[in-house]
């Protein structure tokens, strides 16, 4: 097993290694590109005539194997620059000479093990015997360098450990993640879509999927009501005036789609909902006594992606955001990023997830604002966090163009971790506007500014939400909680009795003419949190019998008894919403 994180990595760049040298003894032609080490595994990216397919994998796979059991040492030599660049363009490896020409180095370091050389900084293995656990995964399409305007390359994903039984437990969870695709579960649930005559990126929300955002959105509002937010509703487009105020067009114009002309003027499709809820505030005159005001706003923009980077609800080109943003007093910052947090954790909570990491992200070189105002506000934010004693790291350069942040990633079952909660502070864009307050000496002073998201996007969150689960959702946030199967026609009207007993309840019904096995089937299929079987036996005593979701037993209730099971489950960490 290995001891620690380098160790692993080090294997795996070094299997990577041994798979090009596998790639190129099968298919000669190919020319080299990349092969780093990366979280649970490594890659390596070619350009070779034909694409490569799953029967190559098993091929490469065995190749890979024989040259582990070679027990060829890794060697590191030097090159300077220009006799590498002579050396990789005699072997036709144009990506390893674009790579030497970037580096400012006078010399290279390479690498080889048997007759396989390759240019790498390191480091690697001893020898290759020490590879013997590992498995390719997949492949894929992959731009040179990341930019679309270069070539397709093939890449080839795999994984390696140390153990046989770390390996299997990976290719386990990988099999597991697989069935849990929020892609495949939308369908299979029936949740939402993504169709082409409708354009890519952009998500139909079938009725459970716009039942589920339903609960969603209710509880976000009444919590924020709670909170001390008033809400918003704001346009979709804008003057593209306001864009170039906020800073948004010269910062942001990439992402951006291009200005729609209506009567001579240009509008623009909103990609934030900051500046609208400026307007909000401008539209009064502000005193002290009124700080802070907060509003939020489930608002829905539009940024362009491209279409390399798409994935189901996690990527997409319109989203919701569950917005908000603060104005307040200097002496008021601290004190309301620490309420944030707490709502962040509060939040998070509700829906089941209690691991994340959080990260303060600092000013990065493309920005605005004075350097006071900066560390203003990254001490104000780093204040809030060590008053809670919360443990953070500091994520240099990642902040957004206007001001600093702290990101909480969450983490699902799987360790895997995603961006959804954010908090900015801003001085920068309410001096843009020149939005002020009246302050105790009657004077005109300018508020800073919090921007921040809970959940990120109702989308992603939403696709989060369906893997974390695998699509079996707590019962609170199920778009049908009880089933009731009535086993014969005669006790249809017993169900629906019992419906009208859990009439608080989003419950179905299936009187179908089919055979109870198979309605049983069908509603494990759909991920009901309860079956309710309902026979000759449980009409007489006026009882149920109760299947819950991954069960395969049942238990008999009394009608009221199971209400107060029920009432109980669905008060958990719901806020009792149902």
């Amino acid at each position: 097993m290995a001891k620690n994180k380098s160790e692993l990595e080090v294997l795996r760049h070094s299997t990577s290694h041994i798979m090009a040298q596998a790639v190129c003894e099968i298919f000669p032609n190919t020319k080299l590109a990349i092969g780093p080490a990366i979280e649970d595994g490594f890659y390596y990216d070619f350009d070779t005539s034909n694409p490569f397919t799953p029967d190559d994998l098993s091929k490469i796979e065995e190749k890979m194997k024989q040259i582990a059991k070679e027990n060829h040492k890794f060697v590191r030599t030097e090159m300077n620059r220009h006799d590498a660049i002579e050396f990789f363009k005699q072997k036709g490896e144009i990506y390893k000479v674009e790579l030497i020409n970037d580096i400012s180095d006078e010399k290279v370091s390479l690498y080889q093990h048997g007759n396989f050389i390759d240019l790498c900084r390191g480091p690697h293995l001893e020898s290759t015997k020490e590879i013997k656990h590992f498995k390719l995964l997949s492949i894929a399409g992959a731009y040179w360098r990341g930019n679309e305007k270069n070539k397709m390359l093939q890449r080839i994903y795999g994984t390696v450990f140390y153990s046989k039984e770390e390996l299997d437990a990976h290719i386990k969870k990988l099999e597991e993640m697989k069935r849990r695709d929020h892609r495949i579960l939308g369908k299979t649930l029936d949740l939402f879509s993504i169709q082409e005559e409708v354009g890519s990126g952009l998500i139909l929300w079938h009725p459970k999927g716009a039942l589920i955002r339903k609960i969603i959105e209710d509880f976000w509002k009444d919590e924020h009501l709670k909170n001390g937010y008033q809400l918003l509703n704001t346009p979709h487009i804008a003057h593209l005036e306001m864009w170039k105020t906020s800073g948004h067009w010269d910062f942001y114009r990439d992402n951006m789609y291009s200005p729609i002309d209506i009567d001579g003027q240009e509008y623009m499709l909103k990609p934030m909902n900051c500046p609208f809820h400026i307007m909000v505030y401008k539209s009064h005159l502000r005193s002290y006594r009124d700080l802070p005001i907060r509003y939020a706003e489930l608002g829905t923009v539009y940024r362009y992606e491209k279409s390399g980077v798409l994935h189901g609800l996690m990527r997409v080109r319109g989203f919701t955001q569950d917005d908000a943003h603060i104005y307040c007093r200097l002496e008021q910052l601290e004190e309301e990023i620490v309420s944030v947090i707490k709502f962040v954790i509060f939040v998070l909570k509700t829906f089941g997830f209690n691991e994340y990491d959080i990260y303060i992200s600092t000013r990065p070189e493309n920005s605005v604002g004075n350097p006071e105002h900066w560390e203003k506000a990254t001490n104000a934010l780093k204040k809030a966090i060590e008053h809670m004693n919360l443990a953070y790291q500091v994520d240099s350069g990642e902040g957004v163009f206007y001001g600093p942040k702290i990101d909480i990633k969450i983490k699902d079952c799987f360790g895997r971790s995603w961006q959804c909660s954010t908090i900015q502070v801003d001085f920068n864009i309410p001096n843009a506007f020149k939005i002020e307050y009246i302050g105790e000496d009657g004077k005109p002073v300018q508020p800073v500014m919090i921007h921040r998201a809970l959940m990120g996007s109702l989308e992603r969150f939403f696709g989060v939400l369906i893997e974390h689960y695998g699509g079996a959702f707590p019962l609170w946030l199920a778009p049908v909680q009880l089933k009731i199967l009535p086993i014969t026609n005669e006790q249809i009207e017993y169900a629906h009795k019992i419906k009208d007993e859990f009439k608080d309840y989003r419950v179905e019904v299936d009187s179908r003419s089919e055979k109870l096995n198979y309605k049983i089937r069908e509603s494990q299929l759909e991920k009901v949190p309860f079956i309710i079987i309902i026979g000759e036996k449980e009409q007489n005593s006026q009882t149920v019998s109760v299947r819950k979701y991954g069960e395969n037993t049942t238990q008999t209730y009394e009608i009221k008894r199971f209400l107060e099971v029920i009432e109980t489950l669905n008060t958990n960490g719901s806020n009792n919403h149902s």
